[in-house]
């Protein structure tokens, strides 16, 4: 008699980095358990960030997520605890080899929420071949990247989110993290201050960058010849693989400013359980066998996956297929920061780019954007 057949369906984003690695795995995971068929769908970038995790984790069994939802599943119970279906073994060997704060990303209230089977922090990108055609050198710090940025050839992801994001990592490396008190932000002296390092670049970026994500900037760097230099997208090894892209992308460390390298925000994604699923240690096993050593820095990095397992990021083999980019992003991975998750922040997430995107481009009254920030920060901390 054939063992039962069981199906779970899975969501994910709309990239190589977070569809084909992971359809991938799923159907060698099937070949290697034939009664159990696991399908994936997609959704935007866009989408990834925003959709609530409670409408995906109704209708879907697995789930990849951003980690500021964390806070969110751990109030709600919309996912699985993990302690309760992988072994206290594997999870310390997940946090053991850890990139960055990446593990401890998707860890809340003392319980694992998701595995960080990808990591991401924004990092710098170049085209070698067109600095060279220009005589340029890489920049080293804010007052080169604003130089270089004046002749033309810097690109950013200049949408609200990612706009954020780039607030955070100016005001973390000035010295100080957002979002840690109770009445605001930042001090309004490092708020300031971030806000004009950011309006002091934004005044020479192609205004077509505000409509872009790193995405749509690695593709703008890759299809054409107009931007030499990206100083802090979050990094996709794809654009670095021979064969993926027509011109092929170098990533660096960033710049630094007054002799500190900037400290940027945090990404990467998760793999989670949904609540609603009927065979949750079914899941449980794709979880473990996606995100140990051998299938991270194999297969799945292989299929377009960007691992989250530090083993695949040391890894020599792993390195000579995308010019380095892990070795030589790492340092930037260990120091990010790793960005609020308390249950309100995606409400302060999703209203407070804007406001900062906005000066970045046009400039205008910084005092008035800080006080904007705090006021949707306070109204954040009584969630909706």
């Amino acid at each position: 008699m054939d063992q039962q057949k069981i199906r779970l369906k899975g969501i994910t984003w709309d990239h190589s980095r977070g569809y084909t690695s992971i359809v991938a795995v799923a159907q060698r995971f099937h070949e290697l358990n034939p009664q159990v068929e696991i399908v994936w769908e997609k959704r935007s970038l866009q989408a990834f960030a925003d959709e609530p995790i409670d409408q995906l984790a109704s209708r879907y069994d697995l789930l990849i997520i951003d980690h500021p939802w964390t806070g969110y599943d751990a109030r709600t119970g919309v996912i699985f605890s993990l302690n309760s279906l992988l072994s206290s073994e594997f999870l310390d060997d997940q946090a053991t080899h850890s990139v960055g704060k990446s593990h401890e990303s998707y860890s809340y209230d003392g319980r694992q929420w998701a595995l960080a089977i990808d990591a991401a922090t924004p990092v710098a990108a170049s085209r070698p071949d067109l600095l060279a055609k220009s005589n340029l050198e890489l920049p080293q710090t804010w007052e080169q990247l604003t130089g270089l940025a004046q002749k033309g050839l810097v690109a950013i992801p200049g949408i609200p989110q990612d706009t954020l994001m780039s607030f955070y990592m100016v005001c973390s490396t000035l010295g100080e993290d957002v979002c840690t008190g109770e009445e605001r932000v930042v001090s309004e002296e490092v708020g300031l201050q971030a806000l004009n390092r950011l309006r002091e670049l934004g005044a020479y970026i192609d205004p077509i960058c505000f409509d872009m994500n790193p995405i749509k900037v690695y593709e703008a760097m890759t299809t054409s010849d107009r931007y030499a230099y990206s100083p802090f997208a979050y990094g996709y090894s794809n654009y670095s693989k021979k064969g993926y892209a027509s011109e092929l992308l170098k990533f660096h460390d960033l710049v630094a400013i007054a002799g500190q390298k900037l400290i940027t925000t945090l990404g990467g994604t998760g793999l989670s359980i949904s609540a609603s699923c009927q065979y949750p240690e079914i899941a449980a096993q794709f979880l473990r066998f996606a995100g140990c050593e051998f299938t991270q820095s194999g297969l799945y990095f292989e299929s377009g996956g960007q691992p989250g397992h530090r083993k695949a990021w040391l890894s020599k083999g792993v390195n000579s297929q995308c010019l380095d980019y892990f070795k030589d992003t790492l340092p930037a991975l260990d120091r990010s920061f790793l960005r609020p998750r308390y249950h309100g922040h995606m409400q302060f997430q999703d209203h407070a780019g804007r406001p900062i995107q906005q000066y970045m481009q046009f400039g205008g009254d910084a005092k008035a954007v800080l006080a904007t920030l705090n006021k949707l920060y306070l109204d954040s901390l009584q969630p909706r």
